[in-house]
């Protein structure tokens, strides 16, 4: 097993490690020393140096930013949900409701991707029902309007073709402070539904799993003291949850952060790169562009972030056991 996973993991990212510090095309060998060797450089334009580069990314990071954001918790929330109700001893056709909420996670994401497609077009069937209640809706994959700033805008709270203020003034990563907090794109938000319907599924059986296993006699006591439905979910389920909880979040954060096939099939960046994701970028830098020091830099950036954000994730949901007072 050490070998194995020596050669085919540990290797490979030894490898791309070295290849994040070159500058090379992909059509020689990067460890004959034909391709140049930059050191960092591929890093301070990916985080330092103003220009395209920098741009790029940092807007990527802002979509998958968005996307981590919104598709974590409600898919947490629905997959949990739906477990409980699948849960229930009394409820009719168990069986087949549990087949109908795993089968989007079994179906290929790039026939899903496409019916997507379909379904979100300027004429599609989702504009189609959305006119009968009398709702034009977007032109969904070409509408680049953040839904925040949208919001903000219709309020009349912000000029979103003119923002000025701390939102214009300031910035990070060579993109103000307005475009930050603009919101995903109309077209994102398609994304997330799509990656909440096809990923829930798979969580759902995983809670499941996790509350047939909760012990009944912890449940009837529950219940024997008075207990409702919703302090037996917080006080009891919840608690008895918080491993599996802890393993759900970290694969969805993963995942997500993760996130190509959807944006390859259906937008590929656009529109006006608002759907643009680091491993789309990390992609689209090293077999489009011919610059594979850039793609891999990108790729070790965003596994550094993943593994913050798992270790914070880790830290903030420890078993936090009380301190004994000290006797006098």
């Amino acid at each position: 097993m050490v070998i194995v996973l020596g050669l085919f993991l540990v290797l490979p990212i030894l490898m791309a490690l070295w290849v994040s510090l070159l500058h090379w095309d992909g059509q020689s060998n990067p460890f004959s020393g034909q391709a140049k060797f930059v050191g960092l450089d591929n890093y301070k334009a990916l985080l330092v140096d103003d220009g395209l580069d920098r741009t790029l990314f940092a807007t990527s990071l802002r979509n998958n930013a968005y996307y981590v954001l919104l598709t974590v918790p409600v898919q947490t929330v629905l997959a949990l949900g739906l477990a409980i109700i699948v849960n229930q001893r009394l409820l009719r056709a168990r069986s087949a409701l549990r087949t109908a909420f795993f089968f989007p996670s079994v179906t290929s994401s790039i026939a899903v991707s496409t019916i997507f497609l379909f379904l979100f077009q300027g004429s599609g069937a989702v504009n189609t029902a959305l006119s009968w209640i009398g709702v034009k809706g977007p032109n969904w994959f070409n509408d680049p309007r953040g839904v925040l700033s949208m919001l903000l805008g219709g309020l009349g709270l912000v000029d979103t073709g003119h923002p000025t203020g701390l939102l214009a003034d300031h910035s990070f990563l060579g993109l103000s402070w307005f475009e930050w907090l603009a919101g995903p794109s109309v077209a994102m938000c398609t994304i997330i539904l799509l990656a909440v319907w096809t990923t829930s599924g798979t969580f759902m059986l995983i809670f499941l799993a996790a509350l047939q296993d909760i012990p009944r006699e912890l449940e009837e006591a529950a219940a024997i003291e008075g207990v409702n439905r919703r302090q037996m979910l917080r006080y009891v389920t919840l608690p008895a949850l918080r491993p599996v909880l802890f393993l759900v979040l970290t694969l969805g954060l993963i995942s997500t952060w993760q996130v190509f096939d959807q944006v390859y099939v259906m937008s590929q960046g656009a529109p006006g790169n608002t759907t643009l994701t680091p491993a789309f970028l990390s992609y689209s830098s090293a077999f489009d562009d011919a610059d594979f020091g850039q793609g891999a830099a990108i790729a070790f950036i965003l596994l550094a972030l993943i593994l913050i954000m798992t270790g914070a994730q880790r830290y903030l949901m420890r078993e936090r056991t009380p301190r004994n007072r000290r006797s006098r």
